[in-house]
Parts: C-alpha cells; sequence; structure tokens
C-alpha cells in the first residue's frame, strides 16, 4: 500500500510542478460538463416552442344549409386555429400551400375541400357520406417535425367529430324533449286512470264475492238480529270487564320483580355444582363433627394451660426483676427462671398460629357477607345486623394483630442486627391490618343494595384471605424458626447474665414484652374459643337438621332449580310479551273497543233497520247489473296491459325528456382522462439532466485515458504491475470526482436544472464516475490501445441500448437484450431516482449493479494485470513504431 500511495503523491506533485499540465488536467475536469451543459440547454424545452413549426391552412368550403340554419364547418376550423398558437398555422391558397410544402416552406398543410360541409349535412339523410381533410408533409425537413404536425392535424379532424357530434345531437335532443314534457305533463292524469281500471278489474273477484255475500247476507240477516242483541248484552257486560283488565295493569307492575326473581334462578342455576359441594361439604363436616369438636376442646384446653404457665412466668419474672441490682443474684436466678418458664416462651409460637386461623376465619366471615351483598340475597335489616357483628369481629382481629406487631417487633429487637423473616411478618401484618381497618370502615357504611361497595368489599376480603393464608404458609418453614431464634437468644442472653448483666437488664423489658403480647393473644384465642365451643351443641344441631334436609330434598330442590330456570328462559319471555300486550290492549284499545261497541249498539238500535232495506236493494242489483260491468272492466284492463308489454311509458318520457346541453355534451366527450403524474419534472432539459450527466462521465473518463498515461515509469523497477495499476487509478478517480462535482453543480446551478434529491444526485454521480473511471482505466491499463478501442465501442453500444432517450422497449431487440447489462443503465436509472424522487428498491438495485461492474474490473486488474503486462507493452511499443498512434 505504501508504493500505491507513493506513486498517487507523485503524480500530483509532477502535475502541480508543470503549469501546463496543471492546465490540462483543469480543463478535463471541466470539458465532460461543457458536453452535458450544451446538450442539455440545447434541449431545455422544445414544446414550449412549437409555434415556429409552420403549417399551411386552405379552405375552400362552400358551406351547407342544416334544418334551415346555415353553416360552414371550414370557417369555423379556420377561426379555432387562428385562437391556437400550438403550431406555427398560415393561412393560404391551395397552389402556395403546395409550393411550400414542396420546397420546405412548410412543414405540412391542411386542405378542407369546397365541400366538406356538405358531406356532413348528409347525416340527416338516407346515404351518408363521410367528408375528408387533404394532409401533406414533408417528413425529409426533420425527424421529429412530422410527428409533431400530424398530431395537430389529428387534435382539428377530433374537435370537428366533437363540434359535428355536440350540433347534431342538440338537435336531436330538442324534439325528443319537447315531447316528453308534454307527455309528462299528461302522466299523472294517465297513471291515475290507469290505476283506477287496473285496481277495478283486480277487485272484479271480490266484487263477485262481495256481490255473493250480499246475496248471502240477506239470508243471515235473521241471525245478524240475533247476534245484534248480544252486542247489546257485552256493552251491559263493561264494567265487569273493566274490574278485571286491572289485574292485568297490576301483574304487569310485578313482572320487574319477577324477572329479578328468574334472573336470581339462573345465577342458582350456575351455582347448582357449588350447592352441591356445600351440600356435600355440610353432611361430611356432620359426619366428622365430633373430631371437630373434640379438636376445639383441646386447642380450649392448651390455651388455658399456656395462659397458667405465662401466669406462673410473670410471677418469676418480678423477682427476677426485684434483684436486678444485685449481680450476683440475677445471674443465678435468670437462668434459673427461663428453666424453669422455658413452656411458657416456647407457647409465643403456637399462640401466634391460633390467632392466624382465627383472622382466616374473620376474612372468610366478610368474604361470604360481600358475596351476600352483591348477588342481593339480603334484606337491609340482615345486612345491618350482620355488618355490625362483622365490624366487633374484625376489631378483635386488627387489636390482636397490632399485639402480634408489637410482639414481632420486641422479637426482631432481641436479635442481633434485627432477623429478615421478622421484618417481613411485620409487614405482612400490617398490610393485613391496613386491609381489617378498610373492610371496617366499609362494614360501618354498606347496605343491602349498595353493590358497588360489595365489590369493594369482597376485593379487600379475598386480600385478605390471601395475606393470613400466606402468613400461614410462612409459619411453619420461615415464621416458627425465626421465633425460635428470637426466644433462644434471650435464653441465651440469660445465660449469659453473669458476663453482660447489661444485656441482660435490657433483655428483662423485653420477657415482659414479649410474656404481655403472649397473654393478650391467649386472651383473644381463649375467647375466640370459648364463644366457639358454647356455639358446638347448636351448630352440631343445625348442621344434623341441614344434612337431613339435604339428604331428603336436594335432589328435588335441584331439579326445580333446572325447571324453574327452563321456564324463565323457554316460557317466560313469551308469557312476558302477552302479559305487555294484554296490558298495551287494557291501557290503549280497551277504552276504544268500549267506545267502539257503545256505537256499534247504537248503531244496533237506530241504524240496522235501514242496512236491512240497503242489503236487499245490493241484492238486486248484483242480480241484474253486475255481469256487464265485469266485462268492460276486462276488456279496458286487456287493452291497458298489451301496451304496457310493448312499451315502458315512464322510460320513453325518461328518454324523451333530458337535459339538452348536458347529454349532448357527454355524447360529444363521452370520456374523461384523468391524469396523475408521478414524480413530476418541470422540463424536458431536467428529465434528460441524468443522460447527458451519465454521458459527460464517461467521456470523461476517456478524455483521460486518451491524454493520460496508464503506466509508471519505473527503470529501477520497484512497483509491481498491481501498485501501479492502484496508484495511477487514485489519480485517475481523483480527477473523475471533480469532474462529477463539477457537472452535477453546474446542472443545479448553472442550468438550474430541477433536482428533486440534489445532495444524493451529487453523491450518486461521484459514485458513477468512480465506477466508470475504473472500468475504462481498468481496460486501457490491462489491454492499452485495444482497451481505448474497447472503451469507445461500449460507448457506442451504451448510447443505444441505454434507453436514455427514448424507452428501451422501442428499441430493435438486440439492444433490449443488451440493456440490463450495461453499466449507463443503472446509471442513468439511479440517476433520474434523485431527480424525479427515490423508490428505495431501485436506488439500492442499480448501485449493487455498478458495484458488480466494478468489482469485475477490478478482478479483470488483479487477475490479468500481470499476466498481459508484457504483451499490452510490447504492442504500445509496436503502435508507437508507426508514428501515428502514441
Amino acid at each position: 500500500m505504501k508504493n500505491v500511495f507513493t506513486i498517487y503523491r507523485n503524480d500530483w506533485i509532477r502535475i502541480f510542478k508543470a503549469p501546463v499540465a496543471a492546465l490540462l488536467i483543469v480543463a478535463l475536469m471541466v470539458l465532460p460538463s461543457l458536453y452535458a451543459w450544451f446538450n442539455l440547454a440545447a434541449s431545455w424545452d422544445p414544446y414550449s416552442n412549437t409555434s415556429g413549426i409552420k403549417i399551411a391552412v386552405t379552405s375552400e368550403d362552400e358551406g351547407a344549409v342544416i334544418r334551415d340554419s346555415s353553416v360552414n364547418i371550414g370557417d369555423e376550423i379556420v377561426s379555432s386555429l387562428k385562437k391556437n398558437d400550438k403550431l406555427g398555422w398560415e393561412f393560404v391558397s391551395k397552389e402556395k400551400a403546395k409550393e411550400g410544402v414542396t420546397k420546405g416552406e412548410y412543414y405540412a398543410s391542411l386542405y378542407i375541400p369546397h365541400d366538406f360541409s356538405a358531406k356532413i349535412a348528409t347525416i340527416l339523410e338516407d346515404k351518408q357520406v363521410k367528408p375528408e381533410i387533404d394532409y401533406s408533409v414533408n417528413e425529409k425537413l426533420n425527424a421529429i417535425a412530422p410527428k409533431m404536425t400530424s398530431t395537430g392535424a389529428s387534435t382539428i379532424v377530433q374537435q370537428v367529430k366533437e363540434n359535428f357530434i355536440h350540433t347534431v345531437s342538440e338537435s336531436v335532443l330538442s324534439v325528443f324533449n319537447d315531447a316528453g314534457i308534454k307527455l309528462e305533463e299528461e302522466l299523472p292524469t294517465i297513471r291515475n286512470i290507469e290505476e283506477k281500471i287496473f285496481a277495478l278489474e283486480k277487485e272484479v273477484p271480490k266484487i263477485n264475492e262481495l256481490g255473493e255475500k250480499v246475496v248471502t247476507l240477506e239470508g243471515k240477516l235473521p241471525e245478524i238480529n240475533k247476534q245484534a242483541q248480544k252486542i247489546l248484552t257485552l256493552e251491559a257486560a263493561f264494567p265487569d270487564i273493566n274490574e278485571a283488565s286491572k289485574n292485568i295493569l297490576l301483574l304487569e307492575e310485578k313482572l320487574p320483580e319477577l324477572d329479578k326473581v328468574g334472573e336470581g334462578i339462573l345465577v342458582l342455576q350456575e351455582k347448582a355444582p357449588e350447592i352441591q359441594k356445600l351440600a356435600d361439604g355440610v353432611m361430611e363436616l356432620d359426619a366428622h363433627f365430633s373430631d371437630i369438636s373434640e379438636m376445639v376442646t383441646k386447642a380450649l384446653s392448651n390455651v388455658e394451660d399456656m395462659q397458667s404457665f405465662l401466669e406462673t412466668a410473670s410471677g418469676s419474672l418480678e423477682k427476677i426483676e426485684q434483684g436486678i441490682n444485685n449481680g450476683k443474684q440475677l445471674a443465678d436466678t435468670l437462668p434459673a427462671f427461663i428453666d424453669a418458664n422455658g413452656q411458657a416462651l416456647d407457647a409465643v409460637g403456637p399462640v401466634y398460629k391460633q390467632n392466624l386461623l382465627l383472622h382466616q376465619k374473620t376474612a372468610d366471615a366478610v368474604h361470604q357477607f360481600a358475596a351476600l351483598v352483591q348477588n342481593g340475597n339480603l334484606t337491609e335489616e340482615e345486612a345491618k345486623t350482620n355488618a355490625v357483628a362483622l365490624q366487633a369481629q374484625v376489631q378483635t382481629s386488627i387489636d390482636s394483630l397490632t399485639r402480634s406487631v408489637a410482639l414481632f417487633t420486641t422479637l426482631n429487637s432481641v436479635t442481633p442486627n434485627g432477623d429478615d423473616a421478622l421484618l417481613s411478618e411485620i409487614k405482612d401484618l400490617q398490610a393485613l391490618q391496613t386491609n381489617f381497618q378498610q373492610e371496617k370502615k366499609l362494614l360501618h357504611t354498606i347496605q343491602a343494595e349498595d353493590k358497588e361497595k360489595a365489590s369493594s368489599l369482597l376485593a379487600l376480603s379475598q386480600e385478605a384471605i390471601e395475606l393470613s393464608t400466606t402468613l400461614m404458609n410462612h409459619y411453619d418453614k420461615q415464621t416458627e424458626p425465626a421465633i425460635h431464634r428470637a426466644i433462644e437468644g434471650i435464653k441465651d442472653s440469660a445465660q449469659n447474665a453473669m458476663n453482660d448483666l447489661e444485656s441482660a437488664q435490657a433483655n428483662i423489658p423485653k420477657l415482659e414484652e414479649i410474656l404481655k403480647n403472649t397473654d393478650e393473644s391467649l386472651a383473644f384465642a381463649q375467647e375466640e374459643l370459648t364463644k366457639l365451643h358454647s356455639d358446638l351443641p347448636t351448630i352440631e344441631k343445625k348442621i344434623h337438621e341441614a344434612t337431613n334436609l339435604i339428604k331428603k330434598n336436594m335432589d328435588k330442590v335441584l331439579a326445580g332449580i333446572n325447571d324453574a330456570a327452563e321456564f324463565y328462559q323457554k316460557s317466560f319471555p313469551s308469557l312476558k310479551e302477552k302479559i305487555h300486550a294484554a296490558a298495551n290492549f287494557v291501557r290503549n284499545d280497551l277504552p276504544a273497543a268500549e267506545q267502539d261497541i257503545s256505537k256499534v249498539a247504537a248503531f244496533i238500535k237506530t241504524d240496522l233497520p235501514r242496512v236491512e232495506d240497503a242489503v236487499h236493494k245490493a241484492v238486486d242489483m248484483v242480480q241484474n247489473e253486475l255481469p256487464n260491468l265485469e266485462a268492460t272492466l276486462t276488456k279496458t284492463a286487456d287493452s291497458i296491459r298489451k301496451f304496457e308489454d310493448e312499451y315502458d311509458l315512464g322510460e320513453i318520457i325518461s328518454l324523451l325528456k333530458n337535459d339538452i346541453q348536458q347529454e349532448s355534451d357527454f355524447i360529444s366527450n363521452p370520456i374523461v382522462l384523468n391524469e396523475n403524474s408521478l414524480f413530476p419534472i418541470p422540463n424536458y432539459g431536467s428529465a434528460n439532466s441524468p443522460f447527458y450527466t451519465t454521458l459527460s462521465l464517461w467521456v470523461g473518463a476517456l478524455l483521460l485515458i486518451s491524454l493520460l498515461r496508464v503506466d509508471v515509469r519505473d527503470p529501477e523497477g520497484i512497483y509491481t504491475p498491481n501498485q501501479v495499476y492502484f496508484g495511477r487509478w487514485l489519480t485517475f478517480v481523483t480527477i473523475g470526482l471533480c469532474q462529477s462535482l463539477i457537472v452535477t453543480l453546474g446542472d443545479m446551478f448553472i442550468l438550474k436544472a430541477y433536482v428533486a434529491e440534489p445532495v444524493a444526485f451529487v453523491l450518486f454521480s461521484m459514485f458513477i464516475s468512480l465506477v466508470f473511471m475504473t472500468i475504462v482505466y481498468t481496460l486501457v491499463s490491462v489491454f492499452g490501445n485495444l482497451g481505448k478501442g474497447l472503451a469507445i465501442i461500449f460507448l457506442v453500444l451504451q448510447l443505444s441500448g441505454s434507453g436514455g432517450t427514448f424507452p428501451i422497449q422501442v428499441a430493435p431487440p438486440f439492444f433490449q437484450k443488451i440493456n440490463p447489462y450495461l453499466p449507463f443503465t443503472h446509471a442513468i436509472n439511479l440517476l433520474r431516482e434523485t431527480v424525479g424522487g427515490m423508490v428505495k428498491e431501485k436506488v439500492l438495485f442499480s448501485i449493487s449493479m455498478l458495484i458488480v461492474f466494478s468489482v469485475i474490473a477490478l478482478i479483470i486488474a488483479l487477475f490479468l494485470k500481470k499476466p498481459l503486462a508484457n504483451g499490452t507493452r510490447k504492442m504500445t511499443e509496436k503502435a508507437k513504431a508507426s508514428e501515428i498512434i502514441h
């Protein structure tokens, strides 16, 4: 690498020492830019100057008469073109136009013959003749101009078509519109008559049926009179009916309560497995109640024994305190006290565990109460009574927890550096105590219908259950060993009292505190166990009665719950709807029905005789006049139907009546083209900048290999071929990067070319210059003058095959096939992304392809530079020997 940079440094030292060489290098940097700039400036916006393309226009149209109106389409075309500045229209005679096109004064000519309008007018005749416009073009003048003039001529023809269609369609639609308006004015009358005839025809069977019924009715008049008397009887019964309807309204009022009962039944059905499980538990409890009774009795006896131990220990501790100032007496007495009252200290753990069980019981009781309130299973009085009892129970647990916290605090204080298990236990006890305090507040204000507070109480009690369960779970493995360690510490301190009287003196109050807390805890346990023991006979009796009741009735109860739930789910909704319907009838329809029946009764009393007379007259009409009326209606309706089968009057009116201008415009211009430009570029020059910039970079590389040497003078032979390649390559690449900077910055700041991504435009151009310079430099460095020829051939192929000017799809198949394998293709595409707007995938693809070309060039250099070095040198010397090639 050192030799490579030595070559590179020496190149620039020699360049700056020779002003002519430096000037030449600067010129080589700028020249490619001029190539791009002049081409871009020349083709910046060619389509804005098309008014200079002269087209001769000649109209000899004599005009025509269409529906009493004179028209001259040729004059209209000429008038329209005079307002059109897209092309250089010149209006001359036919002879001058022909001569001007032949001599090149005009690019093309348009000739409108004398019968142009007359042929258009044949649209209204039996035989139509298409009009013609003669278009002549001189194609040798320019390759692009004929395409522009052809577009202009096509536009004129299209404009004539649109104007013609618009005029003709407007005339025809005007006639149709007048007819449609008149027909529409009479449409209501037509429809009204038609509907009445059809309705009457449709009713003929009913009329006949009615006629038959009238005849039948005449025969039923005696029966009607009989039923009329029943209506009169019904009218008299309405006071009793109104009284009965009140019961229906009362039943409707009770429906919400019935709904609530039904919902409770569904909840009960859901809880059926739990009820069964509870029943099984009650029966099991009944079977083992004697064991429970024995266990409670034993626990109470143990509490009494422990209290006896504590009383003895407390009395002994007083004697210990009396001799606290006599060190020898304390040392002798305190160990004896510990030995004599060890059972009292050992009772601390079991008493605490017993209290934890009672805390669990309190939490369970509150949880069950909260569940009953939430489900609405308690009356207001029951809720109040239970809440008061639970407040007292919760307060007892709070007091017990206060003593337990004090106990563990004392135990922790006698433990050197504290005990983590005791600290954790204190934290959990305080959390449970806080929980119970919150429960007590809710119990003080809760009511039977207070669902929200019941939900909060349920959550708190569940938390209390979990906390007490956690304390119980920790007892055997964590809490009990910690208590034991603390007690043993006190015993050890007592045994060593002679050695540390101050420690003994400090532990005496702590022992007093421990014994006091334990005694208070025992009092709490004794109180709760005594209550439980006194209630055991009553509880046992109730449990036994409940067990017998469960055995006898559980299956019937569960079946009844299921039947009730099925009735509530399947039958009750329809029954409820019927009750509502009946109640609605009572509220809304019964009064009206009563009025109607009263009216009917009044009718029977006053008008029924006249109805009977009318029935007799109707029967006479049915028998004598109805057949002729039926035949006339049928014939008229058939005629109308026949017309409607063949014609749709509404559709005819809709087709005839229209917006003339709108439909005429639609017929002449039926399609709207919505143009949407993606990545818009404001002018042709900016759109061509990727091509000409890419081309200038390759041309810049060609100029360098034509004027600069790719070899390095090395008479001592100190450089390897690869070192020579990379050393001189750095010089070429440096000049190429300067070329790319000059051309891109000039594009943007001199020509003002549009670039969407300016920074990427400059950076990618430098990258492309690096790739091009590597390819061209490698060709010449490895193959000598042959490489220069190859670089020029590549340029020629890439100009045609890269799709820089025309889309590659319009090029011959050969160029389409080589297009993906040309560096120009991907370089132009990369710069187009920066000019119009970048798409990440296309940018990455183009960059990767250019990297592939660079890698191929470097591989050729690395593997062929040295093997071909001698052959290339000899070929260059032979070329120089011709004294024509340098």
